[in-house]
């Protein structure tokens, strides 16, 4: 692993941190890009009432100099505005407990709520507080990865590669349409994700997202919640990247890890994904053309800088995508496309059935947040953890310790595929 990544803090803690380890000197780098992935990462229709306490903001506490990455781990520090009404709850001092009450807001919680983390990392760690599992597992971590993953974009983009994504479903409500369906009729995805930020809940689509605000004001009005479906796609990226010669190299499998290492996500998937277990073959694997000359990249939905790298694209070409770029574990030089499904929050309006922990009697469990849906904030959360494992094995194939050597890298081996 070439990029390596770690973040720390609670979810009403002081601050989150995120340090990252394996950039190369020289990439352009300010506290702009990553304000304002956060940003978007707190947008979204259905988002609960700490979005309007939390305005997040970063600082750049080492790593960068007047601009620029240095070759240094890069720290990143992320306030959290609540902090002084959790001072002593989240204190790291020791306190007198023993006026605590159980399961109010301020107090010890023992009652785990169904489908989080709580009963298993209590029995996990010995905590019968499970605010000491809930504090860490909260989605609120995502923040300190967002602000990792605008790092690795920022080196991303050096080199044409764009990250973007957007809601396909939540709930019961489906976008007739897709990142599949836009490569095999040769669409532009930038006006796609043009689309989907314009949107309340990330859709592209006008229809379905207001079909996807009706179902959330019902969930709403029900105390209940939704998940749904999103899609991240990365254009720019070359041929090769990735492996096929051992098991923990293959790009797509590092691409699972990173969007299942999001909280609450329970599937994914690559290109068609489980569409292909229900077609023949001949309806399923992408035919492989050849021509001398090709579009340019910036013309296929590609970046103008990535055009700058690569004058064609290579000659051999698909002129579908169900692999979603992705074959043998290596990318194939079409645009990436990934999938995945988000659970419903697990915190309800109205509670399901827990057990106390200490008196083992049946309980409503607590609620700890108000959010009804958060799908379109984890599309956002994707694109960044997509971002870190693109930009590792990126790294891992053309790395050096500053960009001027990486490019002369990355130069070479395109000449290379483009005379092959």
């Amino acid at each position: 692993m070439k990029l390596r990544v770690i973040t720390a803090g609670e979810s009403h803690g002081r601050c989150l941190t995120a340090v990252v380890e394996g950039m190369p000197s020289g990439v352009p780098l300010d506290d702009g890009g990553i304000n304002h992935g956060l940003a978007r990462r707190q947008l979204g229709y259905g988002r609960g009432g700490r979005m309007k306490i939390e305005k997040d903001r970063v600082e750049i506490t080492s790593g960068v100099r007047h601009g620029l990455t240095l070759g240094s781990p890069i720290a990143l520090l992320i306030q959290n505005r609540d902090w002084e009404n959790w001072m002593d709850i989240m204190s790291a001092d020791v306190i007198d407990r023993s006026g605590w009450q159980r399961d109010a807001k301020q107090t010890i919680v023992s009652r785990p709520r169904p489908g989080h983390a709580d009963l298993a990392g209590g029995l996990k760690y010995n905590h019968r507080d499970m605010r000491n599992i809930l504090e860490r597992s909260s989605a609120r971590e995502t923040a300190a990865r967002v602000a990792a993953g605008a790092v690795a974009r920022a080196l991303l983009e050096e080199f044409g590669i764009n990250v973007m994504s957007w809601v396909v479903g939540i709930g019961p409500v489906r976008w007739n349409g897709g990142a599949i369906s836009i490569a095999d009729s040769g669409g532009d995805f930038d006006e796609l994700f043009k689309k989907a930020e314009a949107s309340p809940v990330r859709c592209p689509d006008k229809a379905a997202t207001a079909k996807i605000k009706k179902a959330i004001d019902v969930a709403r009005g029900s105390g209940d919640s939704l998940g749904g479906i999103f899609e991240t796609v990365v254009t720019g990226v070359p041929p090769g990247i990735g492996s096929h010669v051992q098991w923990d190299r293959k790009l797509n499998a590092r691409l699972a890890h990173a969007l299942m290492s999001i909280q609450a996500i329970k599937g994914c998937e690559v290109g068609l994904g489980f569409e292909a277990g229900r077609r023949p073959g001949s309806k399923v694997h992408d035919e492989i053309f050849y021509k001398k000359v090709r579009p340019r990249v910036s013309e296929a939905g590609g970046s103008s800088k990535a055009a700058a790298f690569w004058p064609q694209l290579p000659r051999f070409y698909r002129k579908t995508n169900n692999a979603g770029g992705i074959e043998g574990g290596m990318s194939n030089g079409e645009p990436i496309i990934l999938r995945a499904v988000m659970k419903p929050i697990p915190t309800l309006y109205k509670p399901l059935v827990s057990v106390d922990v200490d008196t083992k009697r049946p309980f409503k469990a607590s609620v700890e947040r108000s959010d009804v849906c958060a799908v379109p904030a984890a599309s956002v959360v994707a694109e960044a953890a997509v971002a870190l494992a693109i930009a590792d094995a990126f790294l891992e194939k053309f790395g050096g310790d500053s960009v001027i050597e990486i490019e002369r890298n990355y130069r070479g081996y395109l000449k290379q595929v483009r005379e092959f």
